[in-house]
């Protein structure tokens, strides 16, 4: 097992990564920016290294700082968590070729499916069931692409092959606009990436966002662990979550988890990763993979008693998969609830010192966050700052509890989002379950 893992990440995740490292008995190394020394995985850490000012660009994206934390401290590994440089090649590229162990994928996993035009070609040929497109890069001749738009047929949306996180996307609705928004994401994608190739797709109207966890170790073995909804969200990003995802069959969970456990296999994948799917009348559609662990993981561990965390920490120490996929069953529900640091209508961060904290309890609640009474919230980061889940035997036990729990939770000296998270769990749609993507954005008029 790996001797010592610096945690090259903050907030929450890097003290699931904390707690997991602490039972497996691997020592930790903490990094953290000034803005940072006070986290609670940074108390509690073996070891804690300052990497530099709080913006992020100077800290937690400074690979040279990083991997210079590992040898400082006689680390052996790294683990990215989400975010930051999680799914960044080179930095996986440049850990492993320092002599460390990068706790994910291998590089060149990490570009093929971080090139969503490669991602989809490679997904094609492991038999995955894609989005009618253009099946590659957009050309500049414009007749072409409005051959090739109608073809497909409107509305059609145009994405940045390198985008993610919602950014780098334009829907169209007919000609007169095709050109336009080309040229247009063209540029965002440019801007944003530093990569300004695009693509065209298929945009479907009233889709679910379905994604399916797996796990693979790297030498042809892999498995999946079910499927989440995240059909909650705001400006392409995920509010709340679920396990297993209303509606979906086990016959359709065994077909489509099979195939995304197959296309990790094809591509000898390592670690964790997530196959991303527009669901809609009954059919797939693959959009992107996460080659990384998901903030919604925690869903997928309660219905399926799986520590995705330690699994990671597993395969990159060598010792292959824990689980073969006939070992996998899924009991019960699980919901998630994204608690952020911004105001409930205008969604504005709202950063500041948390003056009381409480956090709710019962059967089948869970909480992951770093906050704690008189915890500072900086202005600089991502403003999530708990994960509240809630488990039961079926959906409707999970959702009363996480009622709950909502109920209960007590976070005083800022504004959060738990309002909104209330109304969302007494909403009739949300509480028949199956809502499309982008049903909240309605309900919420924008």
């Amino acid at each position: 097992m790996l001797d010592k893992v610096v945690i090259a990440n903050r907030g929450e995740i890097a003290l699931r990564i904390l707690r997991a490292c602490r039972e497996m008995g691997i020592k930790t190394v903490a990094v953290h920016s000034e803005a940072d020394r006070n986290l609670k995985h940074v108390l509690l850490a073996d070891e804690s290294v300052c990497i530099g000012p709080a913006a992020s660009a100077e800290s937690y994206l400074n690979i040279p700082v990083l991997i210079a934390a590992a040898e400082v401290t006689d680390a052996v590994a790294i683990h990215p968590g989400y975010g930051f440089l999680a799914e960044n090649a080179d930095f996986a590229e440049r850990v492993e070729n320092s002599g460390y162990v990068f706790i994910g994928p291998r590089a060149e996993s990490i570009r093929t499916m971080g090139d969503k035009v490669a991602a989809i070609r490679a997904m094609k040929a492991a038999g995955v069931p894609c989005v009618p497109g253009s099946d590659g890069p957009l050309g500049d001749d414009d007749d072409t692409n409005l051959r090739l738009a109608r073809d497909i047929g409107y509305p059609i949306i145009i994405k940045a092959a390198a985008g993610g996180g919602g950014r780098g996307m334009r829907v169209v609705h007919s000609e007169a606009g095709l050109r336009n928004a080309i040229a247009l994401t063209r540029s965002e994608a440019q801007a944003a990436f530093g990569d300004s190739t695009v693509y065209m797709e298929k945009f479907l109207e009233t889709p679910r966002h379905i994604e399916f966890q797996v796990l693979a170790d790297g030498e042809g073995s892999a498995i999946h662990l079910g499927e989440r909804d995240c059909s909650m969200q705001r400006r392409h990003q995920k509010v709340s979550e679920e396990a297993p995802a209303p509606g979906i069959g086990e016959q359709q969970r065994t077909a489509m988890g099979e195939r995304c456990a197959e296309a990790c296999r094809r591509m000898n994948y390592r670690g964790a990763g997530t196959f991303e799917f527009l669901y809609q009348e009954g059919e797939f559609y693959f959009i992107e993979m996460n080659t990384r662990v998901q903030v919604e993981h925690p869903v997928t561990e309660m219905v399926t008693g799986v520590d995705i965390i330690k699994e990671q920490l597993r395969i990159a120490a060598g010792e292959g998969l824990s689980y073969a996929q006939e070992d996998i069953c899924w009991r019960g529900h699980a919901i998630e609830c994204r608690i952020n640091a911004e105001d409930p209508k205008t969604f504005m961060p709202s950063p500041g010192t948390i003056t009381q904290y409480h956090a709710p309890g019962g059967p089948g609640i869970r909480v992951d966050t770093h906050i704690y009474n008189g915890y500072a919230v900086p202005p600089h980061y991502d403003s999530m700052i708990a994960k509240l889940i809630a488990y039961g035997d079926e959906r409707g036990s999970a959702l009363a509890r996480m009622r709950g729990a909502l109920s209960e939770i007590v976070i005083d000296g800022i504004r959060t989002n738990i309002a909104l998270h209330q109304d969302i769990c007494n909403d009739a749609a949300f509480i028949a379950g199956g809502t499309d993507i982008h049903y909240l954005e309605k309900k919420l008029g924008l």
